[in-house]
């Protein structure tokens, strides 16, 4: 009766702790968008807002509709879902908190594209890549390892997105980016088309920038450690290592923070490099000479600090 009893309360207690993960791993679009809305100009601030707003918007109605039934649906040929409509067929017996949290897995995919084509592309265009991402692309793949497809047959394993979220999401980025090609502007080219100039576009708000970094970070602990499918394998002791799970996942974070730290120290001493660590990353210190050399300089250090969260599996 007792075992009963704490089984049933592990049980309540992780699914508030799965919805709490998941409103944090939510909480990483307004960091997306400060991010990225900072390091770009000023008049590309609202496109890049709106993208981003309509990553979730436009990705939560085609998860619902086609996404998560070939996510999670019955395993067809170890390659997709079986297609359904059980969020509205078994409304009453679904899982709302299995949901919740593979829809903002799916939407923080389809983000991370956003900033790799930021400022070179039209809204429509966006839209329609979101919506095939959110309903195609991401429950496909994420299947194959989540859903009992091939890959997971074969014993693949992917504890918290490494593969499916974010390597995906990277490499639907460099595609994107090399379709799309550099910015207007960006290289001068001689008649010959080699590049004899790069021109400096810096972002119009360091700031937002640094927010959306802290917002990243704080988003990391729900998206590892919600990443758990339940109470024993979030606290399970890992022998191997000798250290509990959990803590390991606190201490990765951290650890890619100060990996981070010691490639600022280095890239500083290296030629090129200011030299100057007594300065503080900012701008309003530049001289109008070097403005767009130091103020790209800056903008490339929290760059390094938010891509720093990419490096925690």
């Amino acid at each position: 009766m007792a075992a009963a009893s704490l089984e049933e309360v592990n049980s309540v207690v992780f699914g508030v702790w799965f919805l709490i993960g998941a409103a944090l791993v939510f909480w990483m679009q307004a960091g997306f968008a400060m991010v990225e809305t900072g390091f770009t100009r000023a008049k590309n601030a609202g496109n890049i807002l709106m993208k981003n707003l309509m990553d979730f918007c436009i990705g939560t109605v085609v998860f619902i509709l086609i996404g998560f039934s070939l996510l999670l649906g019955e395993d067809l040929f170890g390659f997709i879902g079986k297609p359904g409509l059980d969020i509205f067929t078994s409304y009453a017996s679904f899982d709302w908190s299995n949901f919740v949290f593979n829809l903002v897995f799916c939407a923080t995919t389809a983000t991370i594209v956003s900033g790799a084509m930021a400022e070179r592309t039209k809204f429509l265009s966006y839209c329609i890549y979101s919506a095939v991402i959110s309903a195609l692309i991401y429950p496909i793949e994420a299947h194959w390892i989540w859903g009992g497809g091939w890959l997971s047959q074969l014993g693949f394993h992917d504890f918290a997105g490494s593969c499916a979220i974010h390597m995906v999401g990277g490499l639907s980025a460099l595609i994107g980016a090399k379709l799309l090609g550099p910015r207007i502007g960006k290289f001068v080219r001689d008649d010959s088309g080699k590049v004899v100039k790069v021109n400096a576009f810096p972002g119009h708000s360091l700031p937002l920038g640094c927010l959306g970094c802290f917002i990243l970070w704080l988003g990391w602990y729900g998206f590892n450690g919600a990443a758990a499918t339940s109470v024993e394998q979030l606290h399970l002791p890992d022998y191997h290592r000798g250290s509990r799970r959990s803590h390991r996942r606190l201490h990765d974070l951290h650890l890619g923070q100060i990996r981070q730290a010691r490639c600022l120290y280095v890239s500083e001493r290296l030629p090129g490099g200011t030299g100057r660590h007594h300065r503080p990353l900012r701008c309003d210190g530049c001289d109008r000479r070097s403005d767009h050399r130091r103020c790209g300089r800056c903008a490339g250090r929290f760059w390094r600090l938010a891509a720093g969260q990419r490096a925690l599996h």
